[in-house]
């Protein structure tokens, strides 16, 4: 470096990465256009045609759709939906999440690799998240309310719903950024 800098802190000095994350084999993120007006605002979530969800790069036939309400904080991991396909589509309408996914499907191209995404009511998109991609989020310090479709119905009697502990890829995940 140009600069000395003392040597009690210079061990300390990190530097932030701005590189673009890795990405995970079949997922997407679509911005979703909020129109804005001065009595308040408007946007379009999914158009469907015979069920079908319009727009997006893989076929994906709407069979439900639910919401959720997380309180400021809330850590909700990890699930995944192993025992059959469940294809999720996220968005949050409400507050901010911090979600982190990773792949763990055996014969992916990118197994093993994770990728955090801010789902925020200011900047709207939509998150797909294949089957087999272990999916988790923590709400900011307002909470959240996420919105998500999926191409198969819960089934109390089977449910899909596979749990992994909220801490298996490591704490650190969740930490917040105080840089």
């Amino acid at each position: 470096m140009k600069i000395a800098l003392s040597d009690d802190y210079s061990p300390l000095l990190t530097f932030q990465d701005y590189s673009s994350a890795p990405s995970i084999d079949g997922v997407f993120h679509i911005p979703l256009k909020k129109h804005l007006a001065l009595e308040g605002s408007f946007m379009e979530y999914l158009r469907l045609t015979d069920g079908m969800v319009e727009g997006l790069p893989v076929a994906f036939q709407l069979r439900q759709i639910s919401l959720s309400h997380a309180v400021p904080h809330r850590i909700n991991a990890f699930h995944i939906h192993p025992k059959r396909q469940q294809d999720e589509l996220w968005c949050v309408v409400e507050g901010a999440l911090k979600v982190c996914l990773v792949d763990l499907r055996k014969k992916s191209p990118t197994c093993g690799v994770r990728r955090s995404y801010l789902l925020s009511s200011q900047a709207p998109a939509l998150l797909f998240i294949p089957s087999g991609v272990a999916h988790g989020y923590k709400a900011g310090r307002e909470g959240a309310i996420l919105l998500y479709a999926m191409n198969d119905q819960f089934d109390v009697n089977d449910p899909n719903e596979g749990r992994l502990p909220w801490n298996c890829f490591g704490e650190e995940v969740w930490m917040e950024d105080r840089g």
